[in-house]
């Protein structure tokens, strides 16, 4: 039995019919083994998600726990039903975030909780992240601003903080809830940004984690969704009512601009 607080983190990963992606992710995991745990949303999957499935595709040493949703309920509702359980069972005092497909370097989460346990003024920290099409061979870098001050005028252009490489204070989600629900495909920059307006942020000027494109993914085949959404979560939470309008102009580029140059782009633009 976990006793209450005793982690540094939980580590919170929805899986939907990608096994083979939740595998290759575990495989990169790496940190004390009785100072964390992971937290499984399987959302639906059709060949559920089970330890005994996990252990036969990879070696853990560390707690793991699977939450079933029997029907597919989408990214938002499975990222949230994964905070209720870790609010619930008072376990972690972070949450941290991992897609499957996605890797971590061998340090990342001892980087990660290092600058944590240095900086307690801060509760949302991310990374830099490199994102990679291993069918294409097409990879770049990902690069952001990494102080509080500029994290706060950044997110009025893009949202700075790449998903997988996040990890938060779980006692904050007292103050600002869980995920949003009205947000569509943008779930998590909505709530990035209720986040860095209660706490310090931070983004550690590294490559901590690879990203997977993936063109079937949900931000691919809802682009138009997603920015529409970002474009709504900057009138709602934006503070410079100039760089508002200058934000939300620039996703009314983005919008017009055709799927297949927003890769090249952002290679060329890293």
């Amino acid at each position: 039995m976990i006793k209450s607080k005793s982690l540094d983190f939980c580590l919170l990963i929805p899986c939907y019919d990608n096994l083979d992606g939740l595998l290759f992710s575990l495989r990169s995991v790496t940190y004390y083994p009785d100072r964390f745990m992971v937290l499984i949303v399987d959302d639906g999957s059709a060949i559920p998600v089970t330890s005994a499935s996990i252990r036969l595709g990879v070696k853990i040493n560390f707690p793991l726990f699977i939450l079933r949703n029997e029907v597919n309920q989408g990214i938002t509702a499975a990222l949230n039903s994964g905070l209720q359980w870790i609010e619930e069972n008072e376990i972690a005092s972070y949450v941290a975030r991992l897609d499957c497909g996605d890797l971590c370097t061998p340090d990342r989460f001892y980087k990660q909780m290092d600058f944590m346990h240095s900086h307690p003024e801060v509760g949302l920290l991310g990374s830099w992240c490199v994102f990679e099409d291993r069918i294409k061979s097409f990879r770049y870098q990902y690069t952001t601003p990494t102080r509080d001050s500029e994290i706060k005028r950044a997110l009025h252009f893009r949202n700075v903080f790449i998903h997988p490489t996040v990890i938060f204070e779980t006692a904050l989600l007292k103050k600002v809830g869980h995920y949003p629900t009205n947000f569509i495909r943008a779930e998590d920059y909505a709530l990035f940004y209720k986040l860095i307006k209660i706490t310090h942020s931070h983004i550690l000027d590294e490559f901590l984690v690879i990203c997977e494109i993936n063109n079937k993914g949900i931000s691919s085949k809802n682009r138009q969704d997603q920015l529409a959404s970002r474009g709504r979560i900057v009138m709602e939470y934006g503070t410079s009512p100039l760089l508002k309008i200058v934000g939300i102009l620039r996703l009314y580029a983005l919008r017009l601009l055709p799927k297949r140059l927003v890769l090249p782009l952002r290679k060329l633009a890293r």
